[in-house]
């Protein structure tokens, strides 16, 4: 099952992803967190069964696939080709930072320049949506916690994130990185299954990887995490991305307003969205 957030008659709203348009679940859940803290996923699969959708596709504003997130955890350099451009050494734990939720948009939302810098590099990565809460996960167990998988963009301000050893004001610009265009279930993707992960700039492709090129694993990083807090419902782990970014090339390549960057997994979709400037 594919579920969506989305903007519908303008409120909002989520659902499943089906035949071309969404099913608008707000009568069962009000969100996707709300349906995912409630275990009820399959609810919503056995009510939607043989609904027509309610809109198309492109009759709604897709928003990040949870708007709503409680945590968004970001894991870095965590594909060797990543770690070999940025001069730096392979850690025995993983390497995390955050972002807030205001700092990503929808599929097809345009990604924000901000005024500050033009330094815009995009992160190609693998999001996994978490459907059940936990402490101390054990890696044994991690797959049970995952509700789904999306594509995101861990749009990236390099100057900002220089500023000192914390990666954080370089990641949480405002509307600098996309979440979607929605997430796959988990039973259409078993634990450990393998993916591909693809960014193109403009159409030509800059990042390719996939999962088994990780250096932590999924698995890892929910036990990980979830040591430090527990983890629930509709919090998200950005899972790394690979060699490729814009700034470890010769010259730089960085994202300029009117660039169209895409995100593709090959077993959820494509995120694609335009760069624009911040008119703030």
């Amino acid at each position: 099952m594919k579920l969506a957030s989305f903007t519908l008659n303008g409120r909002p709203a989520w659902g499943p992803v089906v035949d071309g348009g969404v099913i608008d679940a707000t009568s069962q859940y009000p969100t996707l967190k709300a349906a995912l803290a409630a275990d009820g996923l399959a609810r919503v699969a056995a009510w939607a069964a043989g609904r027509k959708p309610d809109a198309a596709l492109d009759a709604v504003a897709l928003q990040p696939v949870v708007p709503d997130p409680g945590k968004v955890w970001c894991c870095g350099l965590n594909y060797g080709e990543h770690v070999r451009e940025t001069g730096r050494e392979v850690t025995e734990q993983p390497t995390f930072f955050t972002r807030w939720a205001d700092a990503q948009v929808g599929h097809d939302q345009p990604m924000m320049i901000p005024n500050e810098s033009i330094q815009f590099d995009y992160e190609g990565e693998i999001a996994v949506v978490i459907g059940r809460g936990g402490r101390r996960i054990t890696e044994a167990d991690a797959g049970r916690h995952i509700a789904g998988y999306a594509c995101f963009n861990d749009g990236s301000i390099r100057d900002w994130q220089r500023h000192t050893s914390q990666f954080a004001p370089g990641k949480n610009f405002w509307h600098s990185g996309a979440f979607g265009p929605w997430m796959v279930t988990s039973d259409e993707i078993p634990f450990g299954t393998s993916m591909t992960l693809i960014t193109r700039l403009n159409g030509a492709e800059m990042q390719r990887a996939t999962t088994e090129m990780m250096i932590h694993t999924i698995a890892k990083q929910i036990a990980y995490v979830s040591t430090v807090a527990p983890l629930e419902p509709g919090d998200v782990i950005v899972t790394g991305t690979p060699g490729g970014v814009g700034a470890r090339r010769t010259p730089p390549v960085w994202m300029k307003a009117g660039d169209v960057v895409e995100i593709e997994i090959d077993r959820v979709g494509v995120l694609r969205n335009t760069i624009a400037a911040d008119p703030a």
